[in-house]
């Protein structure tokens, strides 16, 4: 468990830099000994603790109750221990076709604008919850504790929002009511 003070979580959500630099210096004891039960190697660990701690100075101000403070950072190490391992496992190094076909599709840059202007204009609580869950990629119950609603709460907003999103690229011509794209190749 980590032993940072409510306060502590609370000064560095509000952007003070010395409780967040106090409190990077008080959870990385912590999460290294997570990291050692939870990874492959030492080596491992220290690489999954630094990106937590990363992510942590990064995203602090988006934790939405000081309660899921814990959970969070130790699920980001969990996280990270498991990428390193599929990484590792999966075979260092990959062919050049071979990476080539797993490389994902280049979406075209007019479609990246528009659907980022289509997440800006949603309605404020649904544009966190789908770009906790969509972009950050938390977990439903993360994002609830997050924003201190519940899950259903949380699956509700993302639904809606992911609705309003697909709305608004049909009416920009990206797909028609099919599901077949109408805009032209790019």
């Amino acid at each position: 468990m980590i032993r940072a003070s409510a306060p502590l979580i609370e000064a560095a959500c509000a952007g003070d830099e010395r409780a967040l630099s106090q409190l990077l210096s008080v959870c990385q004891p912590d999460l290294k000994r997570f990291a050692r039960r939870t990874c492959a190697n030492s080596e491992d660990a220290e690489d999954a603790v630094q990106v937590a701690l990363w992510q942590l100075h990064r995203k602090i101000g988006t934790l939405g109750t000081v309660a899921a403070f814990a959970t969070w950072l130790f699920r980001i190490v969990e996280r990270e221990c498991y990428r390193i391992f599929r990484r590792s496992s999966s075979g260092d190094s990959l062919s050049e076709p071979m990476s080539a076909e797993l490389a994902a599709p280049q979406i075209p840059t007019d479609l990246r604008l528009d659907l980022t202007k289509a997440i800006a204009a949603l309605p404020e609580a649904y544009r966190v919850a789908l770009v906790l869950r969509d972009v950050e990629e938390l977990t439903a119950p993360e994002v609830a504790a997050s924003l201190g609603v519940s899950v259903e709460a949380v699956k509700s907003r993302l639904h809606r929002a992911r609705a309003m999103v697909r709305e608004s690229l049909m009416n920009g011509g990206y797909w028609n009511q099919d599901g077949e794209s109408d805009a032209p190749p790019r």
